[in-house]
């Protein structure tokens, strides 16, 4: 019996819908081994349970009740789930999103790690990349981290198309408040926006193995732009495959899924992660995708 196998265990876990390929439960689990860790991290699948975010407050109880050190919200709950929480971190709190939950003292603390996870992924992979005007697609929680991320990254005009226009028009109001005026705008003409974009990012669910498809005609898509996805199952979205057939240079999410899961694994342990560990961990399986299995 190694020394980790006599340490109380670590428990984290994962809400949100059709997550059965999420890879964060395995690079969780690895990253605990080799920093001498027991974590266990398992998924809560609102899909494979028939629930939906209204069973949060529940889910949350039953999490506490359990010893759990913390949970990661994904889609559809990173908005929905900030009223059953305690406290939020002031990422959080700008966001009006959590992704990371931390059970600590009989309280609930709200954390967002999508931002940085996003900036970081993006300053590694398309430095030097025109930041002028960039045309953002979805305006939900993760397109709420993405926005403040390129905002802060020094993009001069973010346009924001959203389905629900008013949700559009509520982020881009948000950003002007905080980035000034003319730094965000709703989008009213997709076709027109990408034609004078230089680059695109993609932050709704569309191009997961879940939901197949591309958010964006790959009509409009031209040699110029720089693309951006932060689905990551899979790597290779709709959406990117048609952008790099286009000539575009593109960021797929992998990036953003390694450091957002760095930030989390740093709150639920307070043991700081090799990051450079884990972008090989993520890497490994994403080319064996049969492990997931």
């Amino acid at each position: 019996m190694t020394l980790c196998d006599r340490l109380p265990p670590v428990l984290a876990g994962l809400i949100g819908s059709g997550i059965a390929g999420s890879r964060t439960p395995a690079m969780h689990e690895r990253e605990g081994a080799e920093a001498g860790l027991r974590l266990v991290y398992r998924r809560i699948d609102l899909d494979a349970l028939g629930l939906g975010p209204a069973a949060l407050p529940d889910l949350l109880r039953a999490a506490e009740w359990m010893g759990y050190a913390g949970l990661n919200i994904t889609y559809p709950c990173k908005q929905a789930v900030v009223p059953l929480l305690d406290a939020l971190s002031p990422e959080a709190e700008a966001l009006g999103a959590v992704n990371t939950i931390v059970f600590q003292d009989g309280r609930r603390i709200g954390h967002n790690t999508d931002m940085s996870g996003f900036a970081e992924a993006f300053r590694r992979s398309l430095a030097g990349a025109p930041r002028g005007r960039v045309v953002q697609l979805g305006a939900g929680g993760a397109g709420a981290a993405v926005a403040h991320a390129l905002l802060t990254e020094g993009v001069g005009c973010l346009v924001v198309a959203d389905t629900d226009t008013t949700r559009a028009e509520a982020l881009a109001e948000a950003m002007r408040a905080r980035f000034g005026a003319g730094r965000a705008m709703a989008c009213t003409d997709l076709a027109a926006a990408v034609a004078v974009a230089d680059g695109v990012v993609n932050c709704t669910p569309m191009g997961m193995a879940k939901l197949p498809g591309s958010p964006l005609p790959p009509a409009l898509l031209h040699a110029a732009l720089w693309v951006a996805d932060i689905v990551y199952f899979p790597i290779e979205t709709e959406l990117l495959r048609a952008a790099r057939a286009a000539g575009c240079r593109t960021l797929d999410g992998g990036g953003m899924a390694v450091f957002q899961a760095v930030g989390a694994f740093r709150l639920f342990t307070g043991v700081e992660p090799d990051a450079a560990r884990m972008l090989r961990h993520f890497a490994e399986l994403s080319a064996a995708p049969q492990l997931l299995a």
